[in-house]
Formats: C-alpha cells, structure tokens, sequence
C-alpha cells in the first residue's frame, strides 16, 4: 500500500497529505544544517591553522629566549622578542580554547540535535505515507458498493485508517515540538 502511494506520488495522481506550515520549517532546518556543517567545518580549519600558529609562535619564543641567553649584544632585544611570541602563544591558547568550545557546540547542535530532530521528521514522513496510503484505500472502497462483502472490508480499512490517521497526528505533533525545542535551545 506505501509503495503504491508512494509511486502514484511520484507520478503525481495520488493525494499527498501537506502541512505547509511545518514543511516550510523542516525546509528551513534542513537548510540551516547545512549552513551550520559549513560554519563547523570552517572552525575546525581556523582550529588546526590557529594551533599550529601558537605552536609556531611558542618555538619562535624559545629560539629567541635561547639567543637572548647567548647573544649579549643582543640580549634586550631577543628578550623583548621571547616575551613578545610568548605572549601572543598564550593569548592564541586562549583564543583557541574558546573556538573548540563553540566547535564541540555547534558539532553538538548538528550531530545530535538537529539529526535527532531529523531522525524525527523522517518517521513523520513515513507516518505520512502509510496515512494517505490507508486514507486512499478508505476512499475507494467507499466509492464502491456496499454489500455484504465489501462491508467488512470497509470496517477494516476504516479501522486501519484511524490506527495510521492517530499515528500520523502523534508524529506531526512529535516533529512541532521537536523544532520549538531546537529554536528554543539553538541560541
């Protein structure tokens, strides 16, 4: 039955169910995840360049600390130069931890809540489908006779529909709840 919706779908003859309202908002969430991967994958670049920066800076401090010991003539300057590198190493360290931790923020909001909210809209669309599917069988059957046969089957079908229909409702409510909880926390 979800197959054969799904196809009729596709070919655009059978009925699909639409909550443009919440679509709108799964659209917008899928579009932001992909904004966020994006701004995620840029963080870890400027991560790993700035780490090797302070590294870089660190050893510079020390080979003018090892000069400033060695070079009298120079010693003041190399000194001024070791303090200088190392200052902006530790200033850098501290930049540094501040960027992973909006790494592992936004790493979290992308991998775990967004993708869980996602894993939610896909059982919404499935809940979806198996919904028309039900409700497309109810209006054909009512289409046709009723006798003594077609009878039970219209009960059934009926039944089956209003399992799928409280099913449908349950998940389009989890998924409504799902994206006011994320933009909520998003911030």
């Amino acid at each position: 039955q979800c197959t054969r919706q799904i196809i009729s779908e596709k070919l655009g003859r059978g009925s699909r169910t639409v909550d443009l309202e919440l679509e709108a908002q799964i659209d917008i969430l899928r579009d932001n995840k992909k904004k966020y991967e994006n701004i995620l994958r840029l963080a870890q670049t400027l991560s790993t360049q700035l780490f090797q920066m302070v590294h870089t800076q660190r050893q510079l401090g020390d080979a003018f600390a090892d000069l400033s010991l060695k070079s009298l003539e120079l010693h003041e300057e190399f000194g001024y130069n070791a303090d200088t590198q190392k200052l902006l190493a530790k200033n850098g360290e501290t930049l540094l931890g501040a960027i992973n931790f909006f790494i592992a923020s936004v790493n979290t909001l992308v991998n775990k809540t967004i993708e869980d909210t996602l894993l939610t809209v896909k059982q919404y669309e499935s809940a979806r489908i198996e919904y028309d599917a039900y409700r497309t069988d109810l209006e054909e059957l009512n289409l046709g006779p009723r006798d003594a046969n077609t009878l039970p089957k219209i009960e059934q079908s009926q039944q089956l529909f209003q399992v799928h229909k409280e099913k449908y409702d349950k998940m389009r409510n989890d998924v409504s709840i799902k994206l006011k909880f994320l933009e909520e926390n998003k911030v």
